[in-house]
């Protein structure tokens, strides 16, 4: 079994910001393949389902982004998984809107749900990092992360989910550069 999370912040005031597409990429896996009901567990929302012949497991933390870190330990030790099972989907102020990239390890970028899990289980855990962008200046960072998309956005949001969960079978066999060509090839269409 795979545990693949999905960085947000929970509750429908959220639920359109830059800062949730962590979310709505797990969502957009979760409809393309069929997963089954929600669940709530792990101090999250899950839902389970097959990539192929794999098993994943979708999580969302509702512990609020600074906390993800605890839901996620929970899940991994109730499953008895290693952190080379977790994949964790996250925006990604220094990668430009709508990109992606997957990645074991890496640094935290002053991200907090990436902290939290890094507190929790330690660095070296894939990442889906998906673009969204810097807004230029660091004092607009927090209303940029924490903003909405705007409506001109929603297009290229949607091509970027549908991509990314399209594909994500190869991620879920282990293989990321054919996982971010594939995306990459779609994105170009």
């Amino acid at each position: 079994m795979q545990l693949w999370v999905g960085l947000g912040n929970p509750g429908p005031q959220y639920a359109m910001h830059r800062h949730n597409i962590g979310f709505m990429g797990v969502d957009a896996i979760a409809a393309t393949h069929d997963f089954g009901a929600v669940k709530k567990q792990f101090q999250g929302w899950t839902q389970e389902g097959r990539i192929g012949t794999d098993r994943v497991l979708l999580l969302k933390p509702a512990t609020f982004m600074n906390e993800s870190g605890r839901s996620v330990a929970e899940a991994l030790r109730f499953y008895k998984l290693g952190v080379e099972a977790l994949t964790v989907f996250h925006d990604e102020l220094d990668l430009a809107p709508f990109r992606m990239k997957a990645r074991v390890g890496g640094g935290l970028a002053g991200h907090n749900g990436l902290r939290s899990i890094d507190q929790h289980l330690g660095p070296e855990f894939r990442r889906v990092r998906l673009g969204i962008g810097h807004p230029g200046h660091k004092d607009r960072v927090t209303g940029h992360v924490l903003g909405p998309f705007a409506k001109t956005e929603m297009e290229p949001l949607s091509d970027l989910l549908g991509a990314v969960a399209a594909e994500a079978g190869w991620l879920a066999a282990g293989d990321d550069v054919r996982f971010m060509n594939e995306v990459a090839l779609r994105l170009r269409d």
